[in-house]
């Protein structure tokens, strides 16, 4: 029996470079210089890593089709972990603004219950629902 030792996480998107930048910056993830040289003369693919090589290379591949449903699979910013009540819903709400700034759509906080703390449901810069948490 094998094991998985790695994984990518794969975007279907309209502009890889955009959604990889985006991503870059949210994560501080960076750009591999092949895939630098690789986009400029394809553009149809773009892939960003965690410069510790801790997380999941993420790949953001060319699609013809606009996103038209909810993600069904989404991206947890772990920001918050750890706190609790207002603590945590400052942290978000700072991640939040600067999320906002590089493009990101906050949609909604939902409120922490008996059994979860609160998030924030955000929209990457093409559409993407991602939370902070």
């Amino acid at each position: 029996m094998t094991s998985v030792k790695q994984f990518q996480v794969t975007f279907d998107c309209a502009n890889p470079q955009r959604v990889a930048r985006f991503w870059c910056e949210v994560l501080g993830y960076v750009v591999p210089p092949a895939m630098e040289e690789l986009a400029a003369e394809r553009g149809s693919a773009f892939a960003c890593v965690d410069p510790a090589g801790v997380g999941p290379r993420l790949y953001f591949q060319r699609v013809p089709e606009g996103k038209v449903v909810k993600n069904r699979v989404h991206l947890d910013v772990r920001v918050g972990v750890g706190l609790v009540g207002e603590e945590r819903l400052a942290a978000l709400e700072a991640e939040c603004a600067r999320l906002v700034a590089l493009g990101a759509v906050r949609e909604r906080l939902l409120p922490a219950t008996d059994e979860d703390e609160s998030c924030l449901v955000m929209l990457d810069v093409e559409g993407n629902e991602f939370c902070l948490d």
